[in-house]
């Protein structure tokens, strides 16, 4: 995989050093070069400034500073950064604040060595490339009900398992104004139980089940 000057040049992002070594082999395998390796957001955005990858891979979950803000300050100082997220999270919040932060493609550690050799290359042609199941996500997004802030809070206590009394507790709110809450949720999310909603708000990403 090259470049006019060479093989592309890739940095990856991950806390865990064995899953990077894994990548970084992957990548040599495929004809890349890794130019860099780091354990956390703060150490990517230092090493991305001191060796400008054509590709930068980077997870979300990272100590110190996570991978959206990471991006942030990457595309802060570099409009022009190719940015890959390879990551295991796919919820509709991860995904917008991602890209929003100005990732130009998001993978799911999942990918075939296929799919992820083809989403670099597309990346950093500067072309946006997001697995199928996030783009179905997104796709969903775009079509789903809108939830009040409140609604919202209630239905992640309610995956969390709480009772209406435990979530009008940690509201402050009476459990009768809970009840009302999820007569709207179950009537925006077409269900009619509270295992459905949580199956519901799963298949969205607007909650993470256990």
């Amino acid at each position: 995989m090259e470049t006019a000057t060479g093989p592309l040049r890739i940095l990856v992002a991950d806390d865990h050093a064995l899953l990077r070594a894994g990548i970084a082999s992957v990548l040599a395998g495929a004809g890349f070069v890794v130019c860099g390796e780091a354990a956390d957001g703060e150490t990517a955005v230092r090493l991305h400034e001191e060796r400008r990858p054509d590709v930068t891979l980077m997870d979300l979950q990272m100590p110190v500073l996570d991978g959206v803000g990471a991006i942030a300050r990457i595309r802060l100082r570099h409009p022009d950064a190719n940015i890959l997220v390879l990551t295991t999270y796919d919820t509709d919040d991860d995904i917008e604040r991602a890209l929003r932060a100005g990732a130009r493609g998001y993978l799911l550690k999942d990918a075939s060595v296929e799919e992820l050799t083809a989403a670099i290359r597309e990346v950093s042609a500067g072309r946006t490339q997001v697995a199928r199941a996030v783009a179905a996500k997104l796709a969903d997004r775009m079509t789903q009900v809108q939830l009040t802030m409140r609604e919202l809070a209630v239905l992640r206590l309610l995956a969390d398992g709480k009772s209406n009394k435990e979530i009008g507790a940690a509201l402050n709110i009476a459990e009768s104004t809970v009840k009302v809450h999820l007569t709207h949720l179950f009537e925006k999310l077409d269900v009619s139980s509270r295992t459905e909603a949580i199956a519901a708000a799963a298949r969205r990403g607007l909650v993470r089940t256990r």
